[in-house]
């Protein structure tokens, strides 16, 4: 059960990385933040709308329509799901393989130069070197919930100067 629910509570960094983006987004602020997925953060996280085009509306739709495929994919999946016979053995590692694509992805959008690098990437050290050090205190099997913790714990500590860079960043684009 706390697995389950700390596997749950990353959507408490998803909501913290939009914070910003989803501002003064009015009625569909709180659709965005209930409808939001591994996939619909990422691509509303990693998209540059251009100024013509209204945000609140962009992030509405890929939010409406990642939900849909979701509700479509779970629905053909219990009707047709039990007819599938292979053996998916092995196939664990994708989950791994989807987060490091999304990590990746933050990491190249937000900057190349080396002071950018360590003042843009703040969060992603956090994450890495909290989990690297829940690991080596806690072992492979009891360092997911410390992890977390850790993790909610310095993003927290260091919010005000995570926003006020976020903001600089903003205006200055």
């Amino acid at each position: 059960m706390a697995t389950a629910f700390m596997v749950g509570a990353r959507h408490l960094f998803y909501g913290i990385s939009m914070l910003s983006k989803y501002r003064n987004m009015g009625w569909k602020k709180f659709y965005l933040i209930y409808t939001t997925s591994d996939e619909t953060f990422s691509v509303n996280y990693s998209m540059d709308v251009p100024e013509n085009i209204d945000r609140g509306w962009t992030y509405f739709w890929v939010s409406f329509l990642d939900q849909m495929y979701w509700v479509a994919g779970a629905a053909i999946g219990a009707v047709f799901g039990s007819f599938i016979t292979i053996d998916l053995d092995g196939l664990d590692f994708v989950m791994t393989a989807m987060f490091i694509v999304i990590f990746l992805g933050q990491w190249e959008k937000d900057g190349k130069r080396l002071k950018a690098v360590l003042i843009d990437h703040v969060p992603e050290f956090i994450g890495i070197f909290g989990s690297i050090a829940a690991l080596m205190v806690f072992g492979p099997d009891r360092f997911i919930i410390p992890a977390m913790v850790i993790i909610l714990v310095l993003l927290l500590a260091f919010r005000k100067p995570l926003e006020k860079n976020m903001n600089k960043k903003e205006s200055a684009t």
